[in-house]
């Protein structure tokens, strides 16, 4: 056990695996901010199907063990380090990473990953800003490179990502598609920007989609699951059109010369890969903000089963477990 220091709450990850790997300790030392670094209190921290993928060690990053997950905070500042003069203890804050894991009841971050939280938005919301906000920005702006009037199909637009997607791209003046598997998944959809929305488990929505955009075809697609979806893709798009893949959990087998006839691209998007000039997403007027009502709340000693529900989200769809503690994780649902 240490000693002689302020000690907190946060899951350990002693070795890699499934969601009972994740191990809550009562005397992990609260860690101390350096040179451009920040304290924060968590309020809520997200969790992200890339922290199953990272915990499970399929991922390519692989953290030195024992770690501790999450990069979606959002909270108040407790201390400052050295240099970091953005920011003052008190200060309501959201993160797009951290430095010592937000599974915690503190975490480290560098003060260059970390955000004023609109007054606007609660921590729940905060804590849903980071990765799926930010992935749908650099999805958009820096990797397709979408222009107002162009078309965006968002296949797979009823989670964190796809919902971000739809709100920014709507705002920057495209035309948005979304897909989506249940109704209230759909209605989900439209009510964050999307102008039309379609059913991905009916057997003949590509013809749907193809129907409504015309000859034509798609100028950009946001793809949540290229090993499904690729080869529809590449047939949708327009000349000289862009698949952008989020997500994908596997191989898949594609014909190259449905890219050579359109002269279409596919480009892959990972958000670790952004540099700090390029992560200057403005937050400060609180435009965009997380509406995800399939979102539930868990408490730190809950995390196995917070992050198990990534693999097997079985539970009612509409379900939110309020917490009478101050500090929680946030499970971002993510709709079939």
């Amino acid at each position: 056990m240490a000693t002689g220091l302020k000690l907190m709450r946060a899951i350990r990850v002693f070795e890699f695996g499934g969601p009972e790997v994740l191990k809550l300790q009562s005397d992990v030392a609260v860690p101390t901010p350096k040179d451009h670094q920040v304290l924060i209190k968590v309020h809520a921290c997200g969790v992200n199907p890339v922290e199953t993928y990272i915990r499970s060690g399929t991922h390519k990053i692989k953290p030195l063990l024992p770690y501790t997950p999450g990069s979606d905070v959002a909270g108040v500042i407790e201390a400052v380090g050295d240099n970091a003069s953005t920011f003052k203890k008190g200060d309501r804050v959201f993160t797009t990473s951290t430095i010592s894991g937000g599974y915690a009841e503190y975490a480290l971050a560098a003060d260059h990953t970390v955000y004023p939280l609109p007054e606007n938005l609660d921590f729940k919301q905060g804590a849903a800003i980071g990765i799926p906000y930010f992935t749908a920005y650099r999805a958009l702006l820096h990797s397709a490179r979408v222009k107002a009037g162009e078309s965006v199909l968002v296949h797979g637009a009823s989670g964190g990502v796809g919902l971000a997607v739809c709100q920014i791209a709507r705002a920057y003046g495209l035309k948005v598609l979304g897909t989506a598997g249940t109704g209230e998944g759909q209605n989900i959809v439209l009510q964050n920007g999307a102008h039309e929305v379609f059913n991905h488990r009916e057997h003949n929505y590509i013809d749907k989609i193809k129907k409504s955009v015309g000859e034509k075809g798609i100028d950009v697609i946001i793809e949540m699951l290229a090993n499904v979806n690729l080869n529809n893709d590449l047939n949708l798009l327009s000349r000289g059109g862009r698949v952008i893949v989020v997500g994908s959990r596997g191989p898949i087998e594609i014909n190259p010369r449905d890219t050579m006839t359109k002269e279409s691209s596919i480009i892959g998007v990972a958000l670790y890969s952004s540099t700090k000039v390029q992560r200057r997403f403005k937050w400060t007027d609180g435009s965009f903000a997380p509406s995800n009502p399939g979102q539930c709340l868990y408490k730190l000693s809950e995390a196995c089963e917070a992050s198990g529900m990534q693999h097997n989200p079985a539970q009612p769809q509409t379900r939110e477990r309020h917490i009478s503690q101050k500090q929680y994780l946030l499970i971002k649902y993510y709709y079939k």
